[in-house]
C-alpha cells in the first residue's frame, strides 16, 4: 500500500486508514521500530496483564520466581495493642 507524507508542524507524518486501525485494534498509540531498511509499525496493546502468563512461565524456567520476603506469619512476635 502506498501511501503520502504529510507535514505536521516541523516533522511528517502519513494517514493510516480506518479500516487498518480497526484492523489491528490501533486506538492511540502504536509502537515505532526503526530497523536497517524499514519502519514497522506495531499496535500497543494496553490490556490489564496482558503477557504476565509468558511472563511467569519464563520466570519459573530461570528459577527466578522465589519469594523476596518470607511467606510465614509468626503471630509470636507481633504486638497487638
Amino acid at each position: 500500500m502506498l501511501t503520502h507524507l504529510v507535514s505536521i508542524g516541523n516533522s511528517k507524518g502519513i494517514r493510516i486508514p480506518a479500516a487498518l486501525l480497526r484492523q489491528y485494534d490501533i486506538i492511540e498509540e502504536v509502537e515505532l521500530l526503526p530497523g536497517k531498511d524499514e519502519i514497522v509499525l506495531r499496535p500497543v496493546s494496553r490490556k490489564p496483564r496482558n503477557g504476565w502468563d509468558e511472563a511467569f512461565a519464563l520466570m519459573r524456567e530461570r528459577n527466578e520466581d522465589a519469594l523476596l520476603t518470607d511467606d510465614v506469619l509468626d503471630l509470636e512476635e507481633w504486638e497487638w495493642s
